[in-house]
């Protein structure tokens, strides 16, 4: 954890570059600190995925218009002013990506972040932390 992962429609696929959209969100999740300076997401575990939805409605179908979903889900224990600090460089991030697209397209953006304090089970396997815990 983190994972940021992004639902969008794929009407928009060849007016983005998606693969280019993740990596800068993982760079903006990457430089993100806390009030102390910290990094707030682990290199290791920060994971940017996207889709296109292989199906969807979008208003009233009356236009091409495109959605992206962006969800970002990490563990508790981050403060308030980390969160939205995050939420905002993430959804300027996503924004300038897209640049004029919104002006040439109907689109909507939405971004949630989503903590998962509680969980019942969250097993995990992996050869990428030690990468970075050096």
């Amino acid at each position: 954890m983190p994972h940021l992962v992004i639902l969008y429609t794929p009407n928009l696929e060849a007016q983005a570059d998606m693969t280019a959209l993740c990596r800068k969100l993982a760079d903006i999740m990457l430089a993100t600190r806390d009030e102390e300076g910290k990094q707030v997401f682990p290199t290791g575990g920060t994971r940017v995925l996207a889709y296109p939805a292989a199906h969807y409605a979008v208003a009233d179908g009356k236009g091409d218009y495109g959605f992206i979903y962006l969800n970002l889900r990490m563990a508790s224990g981050r403060s308030g002013a980390t969160k939205k600090r995050a939420g905002d460089a993430l959804l300027a991030g996503a924004k300038s990506h897209f640049g004029t697209l919104f002006e040439r397209q109907a689109v909507g953006m939405t971004l949630q972040i989503d903590e998962s304090p509680g969980q019942v089970y969250d097993g995990k396997h992996s050869s990428l932390h030690p990468l970075f815990n050096k």
